[in-house]
């Protein structure tokens, strides 16, 4: 019998295997958001509040996006504010990544990254956070995931 060539069949005795290419990485969360017009003003926020790198780096992160809709239905005063600012744009990210499958048929509050509590409820026909409406849930990113909401969260701020 004549045996197929070499190549077709993998490495000759004492050859090793190339090694697979390195799958192609996701984009960062921020780097989504930049992508999209709909996040102009928060990719700006998020520049301001000097998160990018937080957002951008190794950690998981589940971040609830307002589009530029629903910032241009806010105080506009809680984005000239920098301290408010980081405290408004920080309660939108939950550490670790939460799809919408995780978060469906629980009502709980849970922990933002600045440790205010938001309420994520997935028991109706929507997932809800605090009273914004998940409106696009599940967009991937290499350090997390993004759900598209209608408006700002805005934390309770302590005077």
């Amino acid at each position: 019998p004549v045996a197929p060539p070499a190549d077709a069949i993998g490495p000759a005795p004492g050859e090793t295997a190339a090694m697979p290419t390195e799958p192609v990485a996701l984009p960062t969360l921020v780097d989504v958001l930049g992508s999209s017009p709909d996040f102009s003003t928060l990719v700006s926020a998020i520049g301001a509040a000097d998160l990018t790198e937080t957002l951008s780096g190794p950690g998981t992160y589940t971040l609830f996006a307002p589009t530029n809709e629903a910032f241009a239905a806010m105080d506009p005063a809680l984005l000239e504010d920098l301290i408010k600012l980081v405290t408004v744009l920080s309660y939108h990210v939950l550490p670790g990544k939460l799809s919408s499958s995780q978060l469906a048929g629980k009502s709980e509050a849970m922990a933002s990254l600045n440790n205010k509590d938001m309420l994520v409820d997935g028991t109706g026909t929507a997932l809800m956070v605090n009273t914004a409406t998940v409106t696009i849930g599940d967009i991937e990113a290499a350090n997390g995931v993004i759900h598209v909401i209608d408006q700002v969260l805005v934390p309770r701020f302590e005077e």
